[in-house]
């Protein structure tokens, strides 16, 4: 089926074209563009992802040197850097963000049946933030600090298979609460939070939407105790118990009753108290759904190790935010090739079997299985292990 293809042309087979030029018209990506429409945009900056470009320079020099395949990979503009750069300053990059939910759906759909690790049923959210540092000089429309600049990109990222279900991008001054009023919580969903994320009118909308949230509570929250349930404390937990708010602002924010579960970390020794509105899970369940957040910290850490998002081939708003909805778009449409593809091992190891063979003319899974026949595992150990 792929004879003649190239491991590039495959997995670009996996892209919704049709949907993508849906997403084309609806910002008018190619208005009077007579060359280099919005899909050579999409491969260059995505070609740029998977072999690790430094530069604008840098991608027309290489995209170049396969000048003869480039047509049979689906592009039909000529590549030079300052075509690319005046596309990245000018075309709207929600184009790129629009396509990218399109594959969020996608993966999600793909990813549904992902062993959680918990005993339950219900969709699991993580919800943080991580901050990309800019140079001031350059970026000065993204000041963060005195003598930095930097955006943030907040995240609630859906536990099963690490697939992000919201992305947002904003200066790195933003509160991080500020973006729980851009997001709409799915109904029975539970979304996990660090303390950061505390403001009780907003999460009383999560409780109002039918949603569950597992937040780690402030040293200084003041709560009335109104009954404590029994607990085995062999599993960690110290305490369960319903309560209601002290303090009369926060309790005219939030006048339901909360549960506080404490929990004792034995391997960190530290003892972490929670505050959740889901009554129908054990204590224990409360505090593995907290612990599960590390799942957002790895997939922070693996993107900014593995994804072009801290050096930009452009300064503007606009530039810098299209860079990042492309290498989320390409992190997905490799995850998606993934798991279509039933790859073993880890993502990582597959990207770097893909930087090296993208030009190569056999099927992607005989690439894989030969690259990996002197590794029983099919995977480096030592690597950050995400969407196994």
């Amino acid at each position: 089926m792929n004879a003649g293809k190239t491991i590039f042309a495959q997995l670009l087979d996996h892209l919704p074209r049709y949907e993508f030029n849906k997403c084309v018209g609806r910002y008018k990506g190619n208005y009077k563009v007579s060359r280099f429409s919005c899909w050579d945009q999409l491969l260059s900056l995505t070609f740029a992802q998977l072999t690790y470009r430094e530069s604008l320079r840098d991608i027309e020099t290489s995209l170049n040197s396969h000048r003869q395949k480039l047509y049979h990979i689906g592009f039909r503009g000529l590549i030079s850097r300052s075509t690319v750069a005046d596309a990245n300053e000018q075309r709207d990059y929600r184009i790129y963000q629009d396509f990218g939910y399109l594959l969020i759906d996608v993966a999600r759909r793909l990813y549904q049946d992902e062993d959680l690790g918990l005993d339950l049923k219900q969709t699991v959210y993580a919800l943080d933030s991580t901050t990309i540092d800019l140079c001031l000089s350059t970026f000065p429309w993204a000041q963060y600090k005195r003598t930095k600049s930097a955006i943030k990109m907040h995240t609630q990222l859906n536990l099963r298979g690490a697939i992000p279900h919201f992305i947002g991008l904003t200066n790195g001054n933003v509160n991080d609460c500020r973006m729980m009023d851009e997001l709409e919580w799915e109904s029975d969903s539970i979304t996990s939070m660090d303390r950061g994320y505390t403001d009780f009118a907003r999460l009383c909308q999560i409780h109002l939407s039918s949603a569950f949230f597992v937040i780690k509570a402030k040293k200084n929250l003041r709560s009335k105790r109104i009954l404590s349930n029994p607990v085995d404390k062999t599993t960690g937990v110290q305490a369960d118990q319903v309560v209601v708010l002290a303090n009369d602002k926060s309790h005219s924010y939030y006048p339901e009753n909360l549960r506080r579960v404490r929990f004792y970390n034995k391997e960190e020794d530290k003892r972490v108290v929670l505050l959740t509105n889901h009554f129908g899970i054990n204590a224990k369940t409360v505090a593995n759904i907290y612990k599960s957040r590390w799942k957002v910290e790895l997939f922070f850490k693996w993107i900014k190790q593995h994804l072009k998002i801290k050096t930009f081939y452009g300064t503007s708003p606009n530039a810098v935010k299209t860079q990042i909805w492309i290498a989320l778009t390409m992190y997905l449409l490799v995850a998606i090739v993934k798991k279509r593809l039933a790859i073993p091992g880890d993502l990582h190891t597959f990207l770097q079997i893909l930087e090296v063979n993208l030009f190569e003319k056999r099927p992607i899974l005989q690439v894989f299985q030969d690259a990996t026949k002197q590794d029983p595992a099919g995977q480096y150990h030592n690597q950050l292990q995400l969407l196994e």
